[in-house]
């Protein structure tokens, strides 16, 4: 039942029975052999079908939520057998939004030498693909936006209070500024995160409420894009000064303070509610907790 359950929650995933037995690592025979199975003991249809998928019935959105319970669960107590027998081990998968990726190591790092058997894989995601990844069970730790959307049903632990800067190279002729305003920020030749980044959705509203227009005039999901392009001195970034402190160019720019006006925005780790968390999820909380 847990395998079947797992095959469900891939197909559910990918939404094509190919690419869900590609991720399984069988066959698609043996896949769709898995969801037939899995229907005919439940009693009800999952999957519609024609030529090929065509979403969830009502009853597979309901089982999804189960699925999702109960392989969640299985993993739990796998983890709890193992950190009896040899202690906290395995693997943790993070997933993070652009900004905050200069945070993991601080997390990574104390983790790590604490309890040297542990692994991690980190990826850059935008907050909502993070929440998504949560509730699918592909990722186990996201570090994202505490209070600007809504979180659903995750534990958060605050990491950091970002402050928005601009970000010109020392060459710019703003570099020697004390502040500017977001006003006068719009005027530059902006380059920006996309728009399907929280942290651009964040930008914009407090350009628009500077009464300024937003057009950026290179758009990208790299944070790297984004400080090679400020340092040929044609561009201007935006960014966390965070961020702007931790990618290795700071001695290469001028991260100048944004006024009129000057929010703040909470950054830290959200994990799956459960109860209980896997050990490995519940011992990063209580290291996160430990960071600020």
């Amino acid at each position: 039942m847990i395998d079947k359950l797992q095959f469900f929650l891939t197909l559910a995933r990918e939404q094509h029975f190919g690419r869900a037995a590609e991720e399984c690592g069988v066959t698609q025979p043996t896949l769709s052999a898995a969801i037939r199975q899995l229907e005919n003991e439940l009693g009800v249809m999952l999957v519609s079908r024609g030529s090929r998928y065509q979403g969830l019935t009502p009853e597979g959105q309901r089982v999804l939520e189960w699925a999702r319970r109960i392989v969640g669960d299985a993993r739990t107590m796998k983890q709890e057998m193992r950190a009896a027998r040899t202690g906290l081990s395995g693997h943790v998968r993070i997933a993070a939004i652009p900004t905050a990726l200069s945070l993991i190591p601080r997390l990574t790092g104390p983790f790590q030498e604490k309890h040297p058997a542990v692994t991690f894989s980190v990826q850059s995601a935008t907050s909502l693909k993070i929440l998504s990844q949560l509730d699918n069970l592909e990722t186990d730790i996201g570090i994202t936006y505490l209070d600007n959307e809504p979180l659903g049903r995750v534990v958060s632990v605050p990491l950091i209070e970002e402050r928005y800067h601009l970000v010109v190279s020392k060459r710019a002729p703003e570099a020697n500024r004390a502040s500017i305003t977001w006003r006068e920020a719009s005027d530059l030749p902006l380059c920006l995160l996309t728009a399907d980044m929280q942290n651009r959705r964040i930008i914009n509203k407090h350009l628009g409420e500077a009464g300024a227009k937003v057009e950026p005039r290179l758009e990208t999901n790299s944070m790297i894009v984004l400080f090679t392009h400020v340092l040929t001195g044609q561009w201007a970034s935006i960014m966390p000064e965070e961020a702007a402190r931790s990618f290795g160019f700071a001695d290469q720019v001028a991260i100048i303070p944004l006024t009129d006006p000057a929010p703040t925005h909470l950054v830290g780790l959200v994990a799956l509610e459960r109860d209980p968390n896997t050990p490995l999820v519940s011992a990063l909380i209580n290291a996160a907790r430990g960071l600020r």
